[in-house]
């Protein structure tokens, strides 16, 4: 056996360890791996002595990743020629860019944009969301720039909105257009009935209609040419060519040019803009409402903080601290950053971050998080993360990215769109030519044709998906389940298979000794002396109990050298010189010992068993025994309520599984699953036909997690950082997995409800405002009302996803 230790860079998530530890686990003489994202390596364990550290550095690199600098000789590989000059050029990176664009109107004009940036060489990939009105772009510094994404959207016709840039007020300038529009439609309305400069009154409404065509419908055209000029039609060029139809027309019988006594209709034209700016005013309004929790979240962090050097105070910018500056936080303030209490006690609250709103009692050595609220006490924090590395900022970035996503579900909306304007522009036409042909007058044909232009509209299609997404994240962001994909929200709503780790998840991983059992001829103090110490190498909860119990019993712990940790399996090394093995019985026999079944004790039922081996001869067994979560009952019978299927997936004896899988009612167990097949173990579900979702603590476990449908990490605030997997739970508590699964189903349903809607007023408005039921119910759309129904659709589509919200108290009763 052979430890060794290869940096990997180039890895940016789960999906990127589970790729590299496929890469190793191919070579034969690998026996285990292990590969780490935060410390950006794999600890791999050869079988033999031959150790092919040349190949595995080769395969990597051709995979994309890159190992720095030349690797050391081991086992007297060759590894220079990895590179050819015993270094590794680091692979191609990605950046992620994300940016508001303005301009973008309907669904139409998300694909517009989408196409100009997809069509530069580097992008990988591009997702435009409708409902935050921005841009997510993942590209190759090294192939295309920013400047050139910006300027594709900016030759698209729309705004790239760089940073320092000022953003656009939608809501305003959309409010200001209204009140416009108003103060010429009114006017004219009035007029038609109330005719006070007599002959002159039809002069007034022409001009009061050209004012309103050339202010608050300018806009219109503008975007419907830039439109055009890229070969694309969004819903200003609907709404362009009925305002067009409606003023042209009038105007053309008010100079006489189609005889005398041919009607005018100014108020058509002037009216269809007030109600359409007035339903673009509304759903801006509304838009706003649903971002309303990212952009709280982002005001929740202190701009100052009390800097703390050489006994003096001094007040600084937060953006001037550094890891290592002391802040001190008193009573009532919030903790300006991500860091740990080294003076004072206190009660924090952190429900901004976890959604629990008791607050944490915090003391010397506590983590606490920036933005959190210090509540009794004094607290002196020295900083660990600030800026862009800190909790919040951490947060804000996987709910944007999520935000900016695109569910599956979102395509089909996007195909229809693709097409709909030429096919409404045909409708239109036909609507024209068969009202002509049955015999109606050339005004009646005219408005029914304009009224199919207007009334249908892919507004509400481009609204439908990214409005509820972006509720639901947030209102999942302040129950503390950050949704890092809009993927997850999707599909969480379909798993009917969820595979629980048992250690840290089901249980608090807070072992204790059950029993400890002598078996050898040593004293019993000394061997478990012995094997505390090299225990104490480790970081695994079992470890931790083992030195626990061995402190409690006064025992000396003496630092071990040459540690070699097999995970899964355990741990040797020597204290003082002398040989100590400690693990289970597979480490045991592959060490050489061997273990005669019938000449062990009877161990207690359901404990861990932590063989413990001093100079090649088992000395005795250690049973420790976990406590189980105190909401995990309750959460196991409420996702079983919910048609999912819990199976618990541990490393441990199946004695140990078969305990906690029968307290908490849980039928399936897979026991003694070493970390690295938790992965098969998901893929065998898979397999089957079922959809899996994978429970573990993001790290250990990340080729199970991606490669389940979806991955689902649970860690502590200060640890959102290093977790993988499309959800991560910020919190400790079971009982948000479900909750982010009913989240996931009454999202999906509300996507649903709103393309519903949206296919529904178009196949109700556009037969309606063809005229199909004027001849017998004498049914029709006057083109401003179209254009009113148009502008009502988007709003209720909006108004739906708003209704989310409401399910924020429901989720918080889930127990």
């Amino acid at each position: 056996m052979h430890n060794y230790s290869l940096p990997v860079y180039g890895m940016k998530c789960s999906k990127c360890v589970a790729r590299v530890t496929e890469i190793i686990e191919q070579f034969p003489e690998v026996d285990s791996v292990t590969v780490s994202l935060p410390d950006a390596a794999a600890e791999i364990v050869f079988s033999c002595s031959e150790t092919p550290v040349s190949d595995i550095i080769n395969r990597l690199v051709e995979a994309g990743f890159s190992c720095s600098g030349s690797a050391p000789d081991v086992a007297g590989a060759d590894v220079s020629t990895a590179s050819g000059t015993g270094s590794l050029p680091f692979a191609d990176e990605t950046e992620i860019l994300r940016f508001p664009v303005s301009g973008m109107h309907c669904a139409s004009c998300v694909a517009t944009v989408e196409k100009r940036i997809r069509q530069l060489s580097g992008v990988s990939s591009v997702a435009v969301n409708l409902a935050t009105n921005s841009a997510q772009v993942v590209f190759s510094p090294g192939v295309v720039t920013a400047s050139d994404i910006y300027q594709a959207v900016d030759n698209a016709g729309f705004k790239a909105v760089r940073e320092g840039d000022q953003i656009e007020d939608r809501s305003g300038l959309e409010k200001r257009l209204v009140f416009l529009a108003a103060g010429c439609a009114v006017p004219i309305m009035l007029l038609m009935y109330f005719p006070v400069f007599g002959a002159a009154t039809l002069t007034v409404n022409a001009l009061l209609a050209s004012v309103s065509q050339f202010t608050a419908g300018l806009g219109f055209y503008s975007s419907a040419f830039k439109s055009l000029r890229n070969r694309s039609a969004n819903m200003d060029v609907l709404v362009a060519l009925g305002i067009t139809a409606a003023y042209g027309y009038s105007v053309l019988a008010f100079c006489g040019f189609l005889g005398a006594g041919a009607s005018v209709f100014f108020e058509t034209s002037a009216m269809l803009i007030l109600f359409i700016r007035f339903g673009k005013w509304l759903e801006a309004r509304a838009k706003g409402r649903a971002s309303a929790a990212l952009k709280n979240l982002l005001q929740l962090q202190p701009t100052t903080a009390i800097l703390l050097t050489d006994g003096n105070e001094q007040q600084v910018d937060v953006e001037t601290l550094q890891p290592g500056d002391v802040v001190v936080v008193r009573p009532g303030e919030k903790i300006p950053v991500d860091g740990e209490v080294v003076a004072g006690e206190s009660a924090v609250d952190e429900s901004m971050i976890t959604g629990e709103s008791v607050p944490v009692h915090k003391d010397i050595g506590a983590k606490v998080i920036g933005a959190t609220m210090n509540h009794s006490g004094r607290l002196l924090i020295k900083a660990t993360s600030v800026g862009q590395q800190a909790v919040l900022a951490q947060i804000v970035r996987m709910v944007e990215n999520a935000q900016g996503d695109k569910p599956p579900i979102q395509r089909l909306a996007d195909r229809i769109s693709g097409i709909f304007v030429p096919v409404v522009v045909i409708l239109s036409g036909l609507t024209f030519a068969g009202w002509l042909v049955a015999g109606r007058d050339f005004l009646f044909a005219f408005q029914m044709a304009v009224a199919v232009v207007v009334v249908a509209c892919p507004c509400a299609l481009g609204l439908a998906t990214p409005t509820a997404i972006m509720v639901g994240s947030s209102v999942g962001l302040e129950l503390g389940i950050l949704f890092k994909k809009a993927t997850a929200l999707e599909l969480i709503s379909g798993l009917d298979i969820l595979l629980l780790d048992k250690t840290g998840t089901l249980t608090y991983g807070r072992f204790r000794c059950e029993e400890i059992v002598q078996v050898g001829d040593l004293p019993l103090d000394e061997w478990f002396a012995l094997a505390a110490s090299l225990e104490s190498a480790s970081a695994h909860p079992l470890a931790k109990s083992i030195v626990s119990e061995a402190q409690q019993r006064g025992l000396a712990i003496t630092p071990p050298s040459a540690v070699i940790e097999r995970g899964g399996h355990g741990l040797t090394g020597k204290i003082n010189g002398v040989d100590v093995l400690c693990g289970n019985r597979t480490l045991l026999e592959k060490s050489g010992i061997k273990v005669e079944v019938a000449d062990l004790p009877d161990l207690p039922g359901g404990s861990s068993a932590i063989f413990a081996a001093v100079s090649g001869k088992l000395q005795g067994i250690i049973c420790l025994v976990d406590e189980i979560k105190s909401d995990a009952a309750g959460f196991v019978g409420y996702i079983q309520r919910l048609g999912i299927e819990p199976v618990v997936v541990s490393g441990d004896r199946r004695s140990a599984a078969t305990r906690v899988a029968d307290l908490l009612k849980i039928e399936k167990i897979e026991a003694e699953v070493l970390p690295e097949h938790k992965q098969d173990v998901v893929k065998r579900y898979q397999q089957r036909g079922h959809k899996v979702g994978m429970v573990g603590d993001g790290i250990n476990d990340a080729p199970a997690l991606a490669q389940a449908d979806i991955g689902i990490a649970i860690g502590s605030g200060t640890d959102v950082a290093k977790e993988t997997g499309d959800l991560v739970i910020v919190g400790d508590n079971l009982t948000d997995i479900a909750r982010a699964i009913v989240l996931g189903r009454l999202t999906l349903l509300k996507i649903k409800q709103n393309l519903f809607w949206a296919f529904f007023y178009n196949l109700l408005g556009i037969p309606l405002a063809a005229g199909l039921f004027f001849p017998w119910f004498g049914l029709y759309l006057k083109p401003e009302f179209a254009g009113l129904a148009m502008a009502f659709s988007s709003v209720s589509v909006v108004g739906n996803s708003l209704l989310l919200r409401r399910s924020k108290m429901r989720l918080k009763h889930i127990e």
